[in-house]
């Protein structure tokens, strides 16, 4: 009896589905298009932000591989730069659209590795088809907010930026002082002190620094006017406003220990839309979970991820300082007394860390639930 030959291809089903992965850059963007795993892909290059474009050269991959007009269109692009209204136009479209966490592609582990556009596409196309086979965990998908959800992040951002402006000016001018050993606060009243200040050999400062530092101050005054316009508008929206971010915020407030930065950055970057299931999530998006490393007998612990996002997790680390100070009877702060604070300034400040993930989470559960962490006191009224 003659033996049977088996034979095996590498092809693949061809899909009703057209794929598309999109490389964006300032100039030009990169389009991948195919319709399974195995199959060579159309590339194309597109002049950046042209729509209607696009929209022609999907109309167009659909003819080239043989697919009908109202087959469904599945894309990707990393998150950056270009934000997400190119999402909202995708789905406006009818396009079913993902935009990815750039640092949760994989990529190969030798130290040199090839780099370009074509074949940064490539990838992004390859992993796209293998998340809608079956593969959810093969990247981090990016939950984009709403439009009103993604304008209610600016305020505090702003301000975030202005503060550090803030100080900006005022080190360049000590600094300017300094050169002419010199040490002034930067007050109300600096220009009137800076006509008075004398150098070493008791002469005045030279007219071109005087103008920098006169410059200097005004840019800093402008700054603090915006930054207490931005605070005063931030007090009247707390005042007046029934938005639920804003009720979650003032539900924030009454506890002690949590002020008006804190409790705006919590809610506008997490609690308010971000739709967390467990707990789990909520500290790996902080970037505060642990990142073991295991390998045969090797055991070590790597610090945490710091993967997530970073104004919540240095206003988590604030906050845990804050919270032990105006909250000692807390269990969280009992907690943390009982397990960190005999222990040397490394040992606290790793302590530190694992608090600031467990009050993290005991608030979110309070604003989600109204459960009070066990211990905490309230604001008086």
């Amino acid at each position: 009896m003659d033996p049977k030959t088996t034979r095996q291809t590498n092809d693949t089903t061809v899909s009703s589905k057209l794929y598309l992965a999109l490389e964006l850059s300032q100039a030009e963007w990169k389009l991948g298009f195919t319709v399974g795993l195995g199959q060579a892909p159309r590339l194309r290059t597109l002049k950046a932000r042209n729509r209607e474009g696009l929209m022609r050269e999907i109309a167009l991959a659909k003819e080239r591989f043989g697919l009908p007009q109202e087959a469904g269109v599945f894309s990707c692009y990393e998150a950056g730069r270009d934000g997400m209204w190119l999402h909202r136009f995708l789905e406006a479209q009818g396009v079913n659209n993902l935009v990815v966490d750039s640092a949760s592609i994989e990529v190969n582990r030798r130290f040199r590795r090839a780099k370009t556009d074509r074949l940064d596409v490539g990838k992004l196309l390859n992993m796209l088809v293998r998340y809608h086979e079956g593969e959810p965990k093969v990247w981090s998908v990016v939950h984009v907010p709403s439009v009103a959800e993604e304008d209610q992040r600016q305020m505090h951002r702003e301000l975030t930026a202005l503060k550090r402006e803030q100080t900006h000016h005022i080190n360049r001018m000590k600094g300017i002082l300094i050169s002419q050993g010199l040490v002034m606060e930067v007050q109300t009243d600096f220009l009137e002190q800076l006509k008075a200040v004398k150098v070493w050999d008791g002469s005045s400062i030279l007219p071109g620094l005087q103008t920098l530092l006169v410059r200097e101050y005004e840019r800093l005054v402008l700054v603090r006017a915006q930054i207490h316009q931005i605070e005063v508008m931030r007090q009247e929206v707390l005042r007046t406003s029934q938005d639920p971010a804003i009720v979650q915020i003032r539900c924030l407030l009454q506890l002690k220990g949590i002020g008006v930065n804190s409790a705006w950055v919590y809610v506008m970057e997490f609690f308010s839309w971000r739709g967390f299931h467990n707990r789990r999530e909520l500290g790996s998006l902080a970037g505060l979970t642990p990142t073991p490393y295991e390998s045969g007998d090797s055991s070590r612990e790597c610090g945490i991820s710091k993967a997530g996002n970073r104004p919540v997790r240095a206003m988590a680390i604030e906050i845990a300082w804050s919270w032990l100070r105006n909250q000692p009877e807390s269990a969280l702060s009992r907690w943390y007394q009982r397990r960190f604070a005999k222990g040397s300034s490394r040992v606290r400040r790793i302590g530190i860390v694992a608090l600031a993930r467990k009050l993290l989470i005991a608030l979110w559960r309070y604003v989600e639930e109204g459960i009070l962490p066990e211990g905490a006191q309230l604001k008086a009224a």
